[in-house]
């Protein structure tokens, strides 16, 4: 019995590699309070998180992992302008403040990775899932 094998292109992790740095230095940005730079970062963090997930969307696994960490940094963006810009325990709508609206994002991204894992435990009980 041979393992499966999975190989990225080169220039698919090179991506991948950038866009560490880019979410790095957003995170950097925020932690040091560096309005400026953090919301620039939020462009080429969130543009590379969705270029990976557009490039991997045939392979159901990547994609629904990929589309989890594109509403992941949507959350994280929106939770870091929401102290730069001091709305973050302001409340925006019934009793909710401008930090917890980014639980939206957390919570679709959670979504998707439990409706993956779910149908892939659903599929194995059914006996359709490859045992890789």
């Amino acid at each position: 019995m041979s393992t499966p094998m999975y190989s990225v292109p080169l220039a698919h992790r090179r991506t991948e590699n950038l866009h560490i740095v880019f979410w790095l230095i957003k995170d950097i940005s925020w932690c040091l309070m560096w309005r400026t730079l953090g919301m620039i970062m939020i462009v080429p963090t969130l543009g590379a998180a969705i270029f990976i997930t557009w490039r991997a969307r045939h392979i159901k696994e990547d994609l629904a992992h990929n589309l989890a960490v594109v509403f992941w940094i949507s959350a994280n963006a929106w939770w870091m302008a929401a102290e730069f810009y001091e709305f973050d325990e302001t409340v925006v709508w019934h009793g909710i403040t401008g930090r917890q609206l980014a639980l939206i994002p957390f919570c679709i991204g959670a979504a998707i990775l439990l409706r993956h894992y779910l149908g892939r435990l659903a599929a194995a009980r059914m006996g359709r899932l490859d045992r890789a």
